[in-house]
């Protein structure tokens, strides 16, 4: 029966592609990618050649309907996104959604994840915690941090390199001795976990490169 199939991609070393998800994009008629370029790289690397076709936020409202009659008419589609699992800080929902309301098989496969293995290393509880992904680039985002900042479990946190030294600005003000783990470029050659007060991850990243996608994880609340 043809289903959508959400399949994990590296989030950065290309081994942690997993066998089940090499079967699944090597034998879908279609993959839905959120950067076509990203994704040839991965199936180039691992030789599958099933067609691939753009699905991003900047069109996903558009193409649900279709994808879902594509589906409908024995179409097996696999979605992915440039890295991790999509639907988690990246596109999928409306497609899943979708797919739900007209009782189309859905399947998600395991695998990487940024904020997981960031989480885990950080050493901070993660029996608790709240995952917030992206904050609000700027209307909004204060009031989000106060309520983050507020909360008596670990937050996670993802960051641009746009943005990280931003964000730790930000949460410096608010408490610098907040104990806070950063993330950057997880399994990659230049992976780094770093894990200090606010205070001194700023004064570290003020110093040090800020390359690279970020995930922070903040101790919760414990006034």
């Amino acid at each position: 029966m043809p289903k959508l199939i959400l399949v994990p991609t590296p989030i950065g070393n290309l081994g942690d592609i997993t066998l089940r998800a090499l079967e699944v994009l090597k034998n879908a008629d279609i993959i839905l990618a959120e950067d076509t370029r990203v994704t040839k790289k991965l199936l180039n690397h691992y030789e599958v050649s099933t067609p691939l076709r753009s699905y991003h936020m900047h069109n996903e409202h558009h193409i649900v309907k279709e994808i879902v009659d594509q589906i409908k008419g024995g179409v097996n589609v696999a979605l992915v996104s440039d890295a991790g699992t999509p639907a988690i800080s990246d596109p999928g929902f409306l497609l899943v959604r979708a797919c739900k309301e007209e009782g189309i098989d859905i399947e998600c496969l395991p695998g990487a994840t940024a904020f997981v293995p960031a989480l885990v290393n950080s050493g901070l509880p993660s029996d608790r915690f709240y995952f917030e992904g992206f904050l609000p680039t700027k209307k909004g985002r204060k009031t989000k941090l106060d309520n983050i900042m507020s909360l008596d479990k670990t937050v996670v946190v993802y960051e641009s390199t746009h943005r990280i030294l931003k964000l730790l600005k930000e949460v410096n003000e608010l408490d610098p001795t907040r104990i806070i783990s950063v993330s950057r470029e997880l399994t990659k050659k230049f992976e780094e976990n770093i894990k200090g007060t606010a205070d001194e991850l700023l004064s570290h990243f003020e110093k040090s490169s800020t390359k690279g996608e970020f995930v922070v994880v903040i101790e919760g609340n414990k006034s």
